[in-house]
């Protein structure tokens, strides 16, 4: 049985408790919605995770096949100078958006000279190979970053979840049984009084009558 609240048994206690009763309840349904949307989206997140870490893999494996490739026609010397050539500061500039309260990460990978066509080797000297294997490697870079948001944003939301589910059993199991068997026990109080203010009436208008 839930544990009884505390309070002095009076009828403004009790108008009280009824209040925050309803204020419980109006609570555990917002708590429950929010935690709808928080599921909703985290499933969200566990699928595009999925997709990326596939489309990464197959980049990057792609990406293998196309240096093994590039490496057998250009001759690894040959190779490695042009790759050195390519080498360039990346910038990954970070931002915030919101997600049913959470604040999770967004990330943009600016400066990515393999996807904005802004290639430092030799087009003339080079193969297509080298040029696929660029462009993989800018690609296999954004796939990274997206990787790396989505997989915080998972982390994030789960944490959330984990904590708004505390909150819906806090209210479902310990805050609203004690509120509404502390309103139940003042009620049984106060209609007990009644009945014994209505029995101590009659007994005087016995005794009224009688003398």
């Amino acid at each position: 049985m839930p544990e009884l609240i505390k309070v002095r048994p009076t009828k403004i206690e009790l108008v009280k408790l009824k209040r925050r009763l309803s204020l419980a309840r109006r609570v555990q349904k917002i708590v429950k919605d929010r935690l709808s949307i928080l599921t909703t989206e985290f499933l969200q997140t566990a699928r595009e995770t999925v997709e990326v870490k596939r489309k990464l893999l197959g980049n990057l494996t792609e990406l293998y096949r196309a240096l093994s490739t590039a490496s057998g026609y250009h001759g690894y010397i040959a190779l490695e100078k042009e790759l050195i050539a390519t080498e360039a500061d990346l910038k990954v500039v970070p931002g915030s958006r919101n997600i049913a309260g959470v604040r999770v990460p967004s990330f943009e990978l600016m400066n990515n000279p393999n996807i904005d066509g802004m290639r430092s080797y030799s087009l003339v000297d080079t193969s297509s190979w080298l040029d696929r294997a660029a462009q993989l490697s800018g690609e296999c870079l954004g796939v990274t970053v997206e990787l790396a948001e989505l997989q915080r944003t998972f982390e994030l939301l789960g944490a959330e979840i984990k904590r708004t589910k505390r909150i819906t059993n806090a209210l479902e199991y310990i805050v609203l049984p004690r509120l509404q068997v502390t309103i139940n026990y003042l009620n049984m109080k106060f209609e007990e009084r009644d009945r014994e203010e209505k029995a101590r009436l009659k007994r005087v208008k016995v005794l009224v009558a009688r003398g």
